[in-house]
């Protein structure tokens, strides 16, 4: 096996989410990789550490404040981006939220929002990312979905709908951007320790679930950076509109 197919030396990585969590763990992997990198998310502070490290690995970055749901913030972040580097060549879709809550006691307002940042945000940095790389007839797409995607969870309707949406999103994407040279596939991770599922998992009946994975653990951040490398590099350039699962087996319940 030849590994040059997964050195990103020379290519710009854009990662949306890169403050924390698993953006942060990605970001960084795709540094060591050999890319630069431009970090976003709302605040600046937390991507200013981030930053430091990736160019602690001799790598460049790039910090942009920017709120996925706003497309005047979008533009400005893909405008700024290609001003610091000149190019684009991989786009980690990686901003999310979600909550666990019944169908009863959700409102209109928490809806909106979780479809606008987890759907909406993903497709206005695409329309905004994809003229660069149609112009460079060369590009990568990742789309950071979920295993609840296309399984169920009680109490994550909202979640899983709007997941769902971002990989049909992602496979339609494929197929219409497959002609310039572009792959575009969704990373779908099962449980991971995140802050926004920290309270679930230290709690019984989160032990209790973690228990009836079929690893019984939950998987480590570190864990995605292969799959992230993997889909960004050309080890993946005839891998487009698929779903990548890095869940430990709970796809297989």
């Amino acid at each position: 096996m030849d590994r040059r197919w997964f050195d990103l030396d020379g290519r710009v990585a854009l990662v949306t989410g890169a403050s924390r969590g698993l953006g942060r763990t990605m970001a960084l992997a795709l540094a060591r990789a050999g890319a630069d990198v431009i970090l976003s998310a709302r605040t600046r502070p937390a991507l200013d550490e981030v930053a430091h490290e990736v160019q602690a690995l001799g790598r460049k970055a790039c910090v942009i404040a920017a709120d996925v749901t706003k497309e005047d913030d979008v533009r400005l972040l893909v405008r700024q981006g290609v001003a610091a580097f000149g190019r684009i060549d991989i786009l980690v879709n990686n901003a999310g939220i979600g909550e666990s809550r019944p169908v009863v006691e959700l409102d209109t307002e928490e809806w909106d929002r979780t479809m606008a940042v987890n759907v909406r945000g993903p497709m206005l940095c695409c329309k905004h990312v994809g003229p660069v790389m149609v112009e460079q007839r060369r590009g990568k797409v990742i789309n950071v979905a979920s295993v609840l995607a296309t399984r169920v969870a009680r109490y994550m309707s909202l979640y899983s709908a709007s997941k769902a949406a971002l990989v049909q999103f992602t496979r339609t994407l494929a197929l219409e951007w497959v002609r310039y040279n572009i792959q575009v596939n969704a990373l779908c991770p099962g449980y991971f320790l995140t802050d926004m599922n920290r309270d679930f998992f230290a709690s019984e009946r989160g032990q209790q679930f973690i228990r009836e994975l079929p690893m019984r653990r939950l998987g480590e951040a570190h864990e995605l950076e292969g799959a992230v490398v993997f889909l960004a590099s050309d080890a993946s350039s005839y891998v487009t509109g698929t779903c990548l699962y890095v869940d430990g087996g709970y796809s297989l319940l």
